[in-house]
């Protein structure tokens, strides 16, 4: 697993790079707020529910959710199953709306 910042994130975005992002939070906070990202509950990947992101075990895939703790956990969870490239996203949406806004 690696980091990234929400500033460096967010440069990436602007910029046009195709990003796999995955939104590990409940669909209550994906409803209210969320940067496009695939949402996969930390609950599902806990239970190996991946399938709808096996495609992405070869590529990088940035994980977050409201605060970087349960991003932090799905990325490991991932790594074990096989997954070669996790970039966890520091600080999470919380982080995002503070230092870039909605």
């Amino acid at each position: 697993m690696q980091t990234i910042t929400v500033e460096e994130l967010k440069a990436k975005l602007d910029a046009g790079e195709k990003i796999n992002l995955v939104d590990v939070r409940e669909p209550h906070e994906h409803q209210a707020f969320n940067i496009g990202g695939r949402l996969l509950p930390l609950g599902q990947i806990q239970t190996m529910q991946v399938d709808e992101i096996e495609d992405l075990k070869e590529v990088p895939v940035y994980v977050y959710c409201r605060s970087g703790n349960r991003s932090g956990q799905a990325c490991l969870i991932l790594d074990t199953a096989g997954f070669k490239n996790t970039i966890n996203v520091t600080g999470g949406m919380l982080a995002w709306e503070e230092r870039i806004g909605k």
